[in-house]
Formats: C-alpha cells, sequence, structure tokens
C-alpha cells in the first residue's frame, strides 16, 4: 500500500467578518491603544460590535490521502473547497487542526497569479514559474513544450496586456500545468479558456492523473470531468465533510441533492383542484424508471407522466397534450394524445417519455385538454418540474453537449475494407 502524503485533522477555519481596520496603520494602532487604556467607547475609534461576527468556513474537517491518488472535492459554492485547498498549499493556517504532507507541492488555485501586463509572454513564463516553485533550468527546459501548449507561439514575445482574455488565461495555465509537483492542486481550472482549450487541459490532467507516483487534488463543478479524472471524491457542504469516498458514488449522492423536483401533485378536494366547470386536474405525477442502486435522473432514464382528470360534460370528444419547457422558456416538445369520446367522470392518461432523449437540465411539464382537437379546455402550467444530469461512457469529451434533445439514433461509422484485404 501506497503512503499517506496528505494528512488532515481536525482543520477549522474561522473568518472575521466585518471591517478590521480603520484604513490608516496610524489610525490603526491608535485605537489599539485606546482600547487597551480602556476607552473603547471613544466616538472616533469605536469599533462596531457588529461588525466582528465570526464565520466558520471549515469545520472539523479530517481526511487522507495517498500517493498517486486523484481526489476530487465537490460542493456548492461557499462550501469550503477553496478554503480547504489554500490550507493544504499553506497558503493559509487553519484555526484549529494540522496538514501534514509528504513532497513538493504546486497549486493553481488562481490561473495567472503574478503575470505584469508590460512584460512579455516571454518574461511571464519565467516570472510564473518561478512564483509556482519552478527553477530557472526547469522553466527553461520546458518553455519551448509550454509555449506549443499555449498555441502563443507568434505572440510570446508581446506584451501580455495587449493579450485577450483568452489568450492571457492560455498562456497562464501552460505553465502551471507543466508543475512537476510531486502534489497537484487544482482549483476549477477548466473554468477558463474555450473548449478547444479544455480539452486539451483534461487531455494534460489526465495524462498527469496516469503517473502513478502523482498526487492530485481537483476541485471543479464541472461533474464529469472529475468521474472521469478522480477515484475518490469528498463533498464539502457549509464548510463540513457531507460525505466521502468513492467518486461515482459521492457525485451522485451530490448532483441528487441539487435537483429541484416537483414530481407529484394531487387535490383531493375537487373545489380546490386546478380547472374550471368543463374539467379539473385531480393529480399529476413524474414516475422516473430509475436504475438498480442510482438515485439521480440522467439522460438515460425514462420518464413517465401520469394524470387523472375530472371531465365534468357528457359526450364530447377530448384529447390530453404535454408541453415540456426549459427554463428559458423553450418549448422542447409538444405531444398530444389521440381524441377519445368521453362521457362524465374521471379519466386517465399517461404518456412514456424515452430515456436517451433529453439534453442534460431542467425543465418543467405543462398540460393541456382539449376539446374537439381544436378547443383549449384548460391549461396547466408548470405542473411539473424536474432536472436531468449528464452522463457520458466511452468518451473523453466534456464540453457542453449541444442542443435541446440527446437522442440516440442508429450511427455507423466504420474503416472501408477494401476488396484486396479480404
Amino acid at each position: 500500500m501506497s503512503r499517506v502524503v496528505i494528512e488532515a485533522a481536525g482543520i477549522s477555519k474561522t473568518y472575521r467578518l466585518g471591517a478590521m481596520g480603520t484604513g490608516s496603520f496610524r489610525q490603526d494602532i491608535m485605537r489599539w491603544m485606546n482600547n487597551a487604556m480602556g476607552q473603547g467607547n471613544n466616538a472616533f475609534f469605536y469599533e462596531d460590535k457588529a461588525g466582528a461576527d465570526q464565520f466558520l468556513a471549515l469545520k472539523d474537517v479530517s481526511f487522507q490521502v495517498r500517493q498517486g491518488e486523484t481526489w476530487g472535492i465537490v460542493g456548492p459554492n461557499g462550501a469550503g473547497k477553496s478554503t480547504l485547498l489554500k490550507i493544504i498549499s499553506r497558503i493559509i493556517q487553519p484555526t484549529t487542526g494540522y496538514v501534514r504532507g509528504r513532497g513538493t507541492v504546486g497549486s493553481l488555485l488562481e490561473v495567472g497569479t503574478g503575470f505584469h501586463p508590460e512584460l512579455s509572454g516571454r518574461e511571464n513564463i519565467y516570472i510564473s514559474g518561478y512564483l509556482l516553485g519552478m527553477k530557472k533550468a526547469q522553466v527553461q527546459r520546458q518553455f519551448d513544450e509550454i509555449v506549443a501548449f499555449s498555441g502563443l507561439e507568434k505572440f510570446i514575445d508581446t506584451p501580455v496586456k495587449r493579450y485577450s482574455s483568452g489568450m492571457y488565461v492560455r498562456l497562464a495555465f501552460a505553465v502551471a500545468a507543466h508543475l512537476n509537483a510531486d502534489i497537484l492542486i487544482m482549483d476549477e481550472v477548466l473554468a477558463v479558456g474555450d473548449i478547444e482549450f479544455q480539452k486539451k487541459c483534461l487531455d494534460k490532467m489526465q495524462q498527469v492523473a496516469n503517473d502513478s507516483q502523482r498526487t492530485i487534488l481537483f476541485v471543479s463543478h464541472h461533474m464529469q470531468a472529475v468521474n472521469h479524472l478522480c477515484r475518490k471524491a469528498i463533498w464539502l457542504q457549509q464548510g463540513a465533510i457531507r460525505a466521502m469516498g468513492d467518486t461515482s458514488e459521492i457525485v451522485e449522492q451530490y448532483v441528487g441533492s441539487l435537483q429541484q423536483n416537483k414530481f407529484h401533485t394531487r387535490w383531493d378536494d375537487i373545489t380546490e383542484a386546478p380547472g374550471n366547470d368543463y374539467v379539473r386536474i385531480l393529480s399529476l405525477e413524474l414516475v422516473p424508471e430509475l436504475r438498480p442502486g442510482n438515485s439521480v435522473i440522467d439522460i438515460r432514464t425514462p420518464l413517465t407522466v401520469k394524470f387523472t382528470i375530472l371531465n365534468q360534460q357528457e359526450n364530447v370528444l377530448l384529447n390530453a397534450g404535454l408541453h415540456l419547457f426549459n427554463y428559458a422558456g423553450e418549448c422542447i416538445f409538444d405531444v398530444a394524445s389521440s381524441p377519445v369520446q368521453c362521457s362524465g367522470g374521471t379519466i386517465q392518461g399517461e404518456c412514456r417519455i424515452p430515456g436517451n432523449l433529453l439534453n442534460d437540465g431542467a425543465y418543467y411539464i405543462s398540460l393541456i385538454i382539449v376539446q374537439d382537437t381544436s378547443i383549449p379546455l384548460y391549461y396547466h402550467e408548470a405542473g411539473l418540474h424536474f432536472e436531468v444530469a449528464d452522463f457520458r461512457e466511452n468518451t473523453t469529451w466534456f464540453g457542453k453537449w449541444k442542443g435541446a434533445v440527446r437522442p440516440q439514433f442508429p450511427f455507423r461509422f466504420e474503416p472501408v475494407i477494401k476488396q484486396a484485404e479480404l
């Protein structure tokens, strides 16, 4: 078994909220002396106690990482992910607890730190490499590879103040990606650059992850990248570890917690049921056909919409329609049932949405009841809400999949065998 290279024990970090000073060093010293002499209520030096509240960014975080492991750290904004990485990188000290590590640490916490706008790309490569812990000889050995990775050969002697934001990011990550540290710590590095460059970054990170001697801590909101690159994961929630274990299980739990779903609505009191004198909606339900052991709706999951209505007319031709919208208000599809001659009473309907049809994203469903295939009787808007998570296999592409839908059509792709080869 490989040795432990990172040990975090009981880490907590407390920040003080509010103003930390007057803005003047002299006045800060005078305020300290004033408080020390018991004159803290002086109007000029008075410190607002309401601004001295404390915020606990991390709460008793403990874990161990072994050499060669790749860990993902997931959680919402403000969960404490970046604070944890800064503590492990020795940028800040924990309030309580400790971190012990073995080997050199390379941190990609803020791409482009230390770049000087007046200096050329060539000069900034050396400066950035030094700040990230590389020696001049290391930068010289990898200089051509760094420039080629960035794709900025033509602009390498141009001051970076003339770079576009994308060019700036490409050069900064190119330097950081060539660190030869034993432990590599990366925070949201995939949130930079264009899609093509993000793909290059992913390939480089995969190359590093495949090196059994390198240890990686990777923070990202890109769940597919975390699933692909990392074997273990930590889910941080409000500064504490919510769960820790195999990446696929942790990511599924985390994504499931984010899904804002409204799967079922029922009205037992007819007078309160939505509708009118012609028709009332008694129930509306979304039934996902989840895979065994899977609690998250993803693009593979078939969905069944079930509903019950009360028809309050006699001998009328009715049909129902389902409208699926994304949260941008775009209609993804409009599907209608066949018309049926109905007497007064209860009518049930059901529509199945196959798996491998919808793209990942948030959706809502509206139900419409129509008479004589042309007269809308009642439109029940946004009765069901659900989210579809992404899922990919047999690919290293993790950019956003284009399109409102994501069907799996029969698709033939194979090399041509010439007659002479038979």
